[in-house]
């Protein structure tokens, strides 16, 4: 057959500057839209009720959706648009950048998460923020906002009493032990949405009667988080087991002919398991926020 062949480059992409394509375009005013009227109709709609004060409803008007510190705009408005605020990505962020981030994002009530932070940078931000969690195998970093304390005297009432019905939770499975770093940025990022969490570890398809030992754990699972390297084989297996969706992550783990994950992507891309949904290589922040959102999307259905 005639013609020509692409060669297919499995060589690392070399790092890069960061292209501003933005740059020399007109910047046009924002337009109120949909999103912006429905919200100041119910901020409008609570005032009215008496929830809210006129100082408290005027600065909501008022109050900016971006923040400029420099070297990063903030999108302050991004938890009324998409439920939840902006997540940092750290790696490649100064310590510097990162703790002026942080502190604006503590002064709006948004509690922080960010992932890829080296631990020496995990080290000073610690300084800044000592009541911050860092987990060193996930690389993420968080910092609650601080809340008030309970009043002397406080006693729970009946919303406060816990709930025996075990909410939505996900499920994260992995291949191999190798995995887990990927998985854990997924189980802190399901942490920081308040989706509650069961890892699987190790149970990929070189020993296969591993996962149904383990199938029990799984069941009412709002959704399964499958983190697997080498041929990316595990989540069409888990796909055929489960009536939720599957959502695999494939890692950069293997030898040379996996080609950082793209082997494993193309695998999970190709899965014949019809709940079988695929996000990028090593990618287990953005697994995490899917998972977490098809889980508060059950929450809110079953309620």
């Amino acid at each position: 057959m005639g013609g020509t062949h692409s060669k297919l480059n499995c060589s690392p992409i070399e790092s890069r500057q960061p292209v501003r394509y933005d740059e020399g375009m007109e910047r046009k005013p924002a337009i109120l839209g949909t999103t912006d009227t429905t919200h100041t109709q119910q901020l409008a709609e609570r005032l009215q009720r008496g929830e809210l004060s006129l100082d408290v409803f005027l600065r909501s008007l008022i109050q900016p959706k971006t923040a400029d510190l420099g070297d990063v705009q903030l999108d302050l408005d991004r938890r009324r648009r998409c439920g939840y605020p902006e997540v940092v990505f750290g790696e490649g962020k100064t310590l510097a950048t990162l703790e002026r981030l942080f502190e604006r994002m503590l002064d709006e009530g948004i509690d922080v998460l960010a992932t890829r932070i080296a631990p020496e940078v995990a080290a000073g931000l610690g300084k800044r923020f000592p009541a911050a969690k860092y987990n060193e195998v996930g690389r993420t970093f968080r910092v609650s906002v601080k809340k008030p304390a309970k009043a002397p005297g406080w006693a729970p009432s009946s919303s406060d009493s816990p709930d025996t019905k075990r909410k939505p939770f996900v499920a994260i499975v992995t291949a191999g032990t190798t995995d887990i770093p990927v998985a854990e940025e997924a189980r802190e990022t399901l942490s920081w949405m308040g989706v509650e969490t069961t890892l699987i570890q190790d149970v990929g398809v070189a020993g296969p009667h591993r996962l149904p030992e383990k199938l029990p754990l799984l069941d009412g699972a709002a959704a399964v988080i499958v983190v697997a390297g080498m041929e990316g084989a595990l989540p069409s297996v888990v796909g055929g087991y489960v009536p939720c969706p599957v959502i695999a992550v494939p890692t950069s783990v293997g030898y040379g002919a996996s080609c950082g994950g793209l082997a494993a992507l193309l695998s999970m891309l190709n899965s014949c398991a019809a709940n079988v949904t695929v996000v990028n290589v090593d990618a287990g922040f953005k697994a995490g926020y899917v998972a977490g959102l098809i889980a508060h999307g059950t929450a809110a259905r079953s309620a």
